[in-house]
């Protein structure tokens, strides 16, 4: 007999929408993550609740704890935890009928079928049936949500997005390795050639105008090539605040899987 409590491996946007809609559906949820989250959208990221103790995102607070007896104590106050176990430690002591990995490294971290009845990971780096039981595409598009039963999910590409016909960077990546520091907030509007942030002697500039929709922590350790920034002309300072469309396909499609292999479960212990 499942209990329906789930681990959720990665507190970012992603991870964070599938939480935030899995305990509105009425499981029991946690979130494991490590004591240096790399979060963009940290205003809808539980991640922060490991830097400030504590993160709400569109009514539902979590909170960072520190053992299994935080984590029962936190879901009796109806709160979603958040603990450090890069190790995934806290698994021996709750165990856990669903484990989703929405880690989103692209590539999987150590993510395993026998760590749980239900496994399910989202976005590339993991093949459906090997390495999870359900992999959910994540890729922006008309598939975004997708379950997939077999294979893995598309790969994620460096193609800039399209606003009024015209294409745009939108995302800013590191160009060197190191401390990051950064010169705006996510939520402020700014213009082309702004200058978003710094890495050692390194600047970086906007490359469009608009919203700062999300921007890596301050004070951060940075590798080349990781996504630190992102401005979009199509949304309001307001909109930074709430989980994107993208964020709740996938984590709609998380609940499907969880519901339809629950089901799977249940025939083949009958």
């Amino acid at each position: 007999m499942l209990r329906d409590i789930v681990a959720i491996r990665g507190g970012g946007e992603i991870g964070t929408a599938i939480a935030h809609k899995l305990k509105r559906s009425g499981f029991k949820v946690f979130i494991i993550e490590n004591d240096t989250p790399i979060s963009i959208r940290r205003t809808v990221a539980y991640a922060q609740a490991v830097f400030h103790g504590e993160m709400t995102v569109e009514g539902i607070r979590g909170v960072n704890v520190s053992d299994a007896e935080g984590i029962i104590t936190a879901w009796e106050k109806q709160e979603i935890p958040v603990i450090v176990d890069s190790q995934c430690d806290i698994l021996n002591e709750i165990p856990v009928d669903v484990l989703v990995d929405a880690i989103m490294a692209r590539k999987n971290t150590g993510t395993t079928r026998d760590m749980a009845a239900i496994t399910i990971a989202t976005g590339p780096g993991f093949i459906a049936g090997e390495d999870v039981d359900i992999v959910i595409e994540t890729k922006k598009g008309h598939d975004q949500g997708r379950l997939i039963f077999d294979g893995a999910a598309e790969p994620e590409t460096a193609i800039p997005g399209e606003s009024e016909g015209v294409e745009m960077n939108k995302v800013a990546n590191a160009p060197i390795e190191g401390v990051i520091y950064t010169h705006v907030h996510i939520g402020d509007m700014v213009k082309k050639g702004q200058l978003m942030a710094e890495i050692a002697d390194v600047s970086i500039h906007a490359q469009i105008s608009g919203i700062v929709r999300g921007i890596i922590h301050d004070g951060s350790n940075v590798w080349k090539g990781l996504k630190i920034l992102e401005i979009d002309p199509d949304v309001s300072p307001e909109q930074c605040y709430r989980l994107s469309q993208r964020s709740r396909d996938v984590a709609g499609g998380v609940l499907e899987a969880v519901l339809y292999l629950k089901q799977q479960h249940q025939l083949n212990t009958d």
